[in-house]
């Protein structure tokens, strides 16, 4: 009679290990279709400890999987680790927390294997007390503590280094520390993690992202840099000194219809930055050479610039058309984007009213930044920014 997957359950040592992916489960099926099951499944107190996927396999193929029996005193933990420990399809963060799971655990089933033989050991003593107990007792507690830990040294739980560790699960230092990390802080993405559901870096990813929008998004911290009047994000479209060219429907006309600041009335503004701030500046190709002398000025680190490529523009006499405009994005201290996936410079986006900002660029700081934000010089409101300006509806 063919044994059924469902006569047999899977140890939980064994599933620390994630299961084969189809195209690997196939190829095992058709090796053991051709060659036939040359390892046996190994059954540990009725359960499978080792050989899942070769169980999988025979099931696949209507055989009788061969199988064979574990001794009852072995480590179930450090049995499956040594076995698997190496297996190639495993991914280093995937390797240590694997490790890290059965290591744990391993301790855990030595201190009750010890519990146990303390428990015997304290029978056995005071049964000699009596007289009931002689030599050969002594030796049988020798045997006993033997085959009970399968050759592992019975000692206390103690703190290992990372570089202990990172040798013990075959990894390295900094797979390590990451991964304590992200046990002790998301437990549930270092699980995604271990089974092969999310890469390490989107876990990562995820909890920097995570932390950053905790510590800026509370409510008193809010509430503390509203009070200051500063802000972690900052938008400055300045009203830069430019001139309207004259034109044949508004020949009256030169000037804008807003007000406009010189290079030292933009130099004397207050940015309202927090001590960790991002900062875009808007600009043209005719002020870029000011807005870097401002951002100087105002104590603030370029990084780089964004470009809004525009469906055409004013094109100078005898110089290309210039149908792009600028957001230089500089720094004040050390803030941290939360996510940066598809986070480009460049970007398409329709022309709206005059020297009105598109709205892809605002979805796209909203996606990236968290905490209080400002638009400088607004020419409209825009969800998830406070405004600074006289034309803000």
């Amino acid at each position: 009679m063919i044994m059924l997957l469902t006569d047999y359950e899977f140890h939980p040592a064994a599933d620390e290990f994630p299961m084969m992916d189809k195209e690997r489960l196939d190829e095992l099926i058709k090796d053991i279709s051709i060659n036939g099951q040359r390892e046996p499944i190994c059954l540990y107190q009725g359960k499978i400890l080792d050989g899942r996927n070769r169980m999988l396999a025979c099931q696949a193929l209507g055989i009788a999987p061969k199988t064979r029996t574990l001794p009852e005193d072995i480590d179930p933990w450090s049995y499956v680790w040594s076995l698997n420990g190496e297996r190639r399809d495993l991914t280093a963060a995937q390797r240590y927390l694997i490790w890290k799971a059965c290591h744990e655990k391993s301790e855990a089933w030595q201190a009750e294997q010890q519990r146990i033989l303390d428990e015997a050991n304290k029978k056995r003593s005071e049964a000699a007390e009596q007289g009931r107990v002689g030599r050969a007792s002594a030796k049988n507690k020798d045997e006993f503590s033997d085959a009970t830990t399968c050759g592992t040294t019975k000692q206390k739980p103690e703190h290992k280094s990372s570089t202990t560790k990172a040798a013990a699960s075959k990894t390295n230092r900094g797979t390590v520390e990451r991964m304590d990390r992200l046990v002790k802080e998301r437990p549930d993405l270092a699980e995604k993690v271990k089974v092969g559901e999310i890469h390490e870096a989107a876990a990562i990813r995820e909890m920097k992202r995570e932390k950053i929008i905790k510590e800026l998004e509370s409510i008193k911290v809010k509430e503390a840099k509203a009070l200051e009047g500063v802000f972690d994000v900052i938008v400055i479209d300045p009203p830069w000194p430019m001139k309207k060219i004259k034109r044949d429907e508004r020949p009256n006309q030169s000037e804008f219809d807003y007000p406009t600041m010189n290079e030292d009335e933009l130099r004397e503004l207050k940015i309202p930055c927090a001590n960790d701030c991002h900062v875009w500046l808007w600009t043209t190709h005719k002020f870029l050479p000011m807005a870097f002398r401002l951002l100087d000025h105002w104590g603030l680190k370029y990084v780089c610039t964004f470009v809004w490529h525009k469906p055409g523009g004013f094109q100078p006499f005898g110089l290309p058309q210039y149908n792009c405009e600028f957001a230089l994005y500089a720094r004040k201290g050390s803030p941290a984007f939360i996510d940066t996936r598809k986070f480009m410079v460049c970007f398409s986006a329709q022309r709206g009213k005059h020297s009105e900002k598109p709205d892809e660029f605002y979805q796209m700081i909203r996606l990236v930044t968290a905490g209080r934000r400002l638009d400088m010089f607004n020419r409209r409101k825009i969800d998830g920014f406070d405004t600074w300006g006289n034309q803000a509806s």
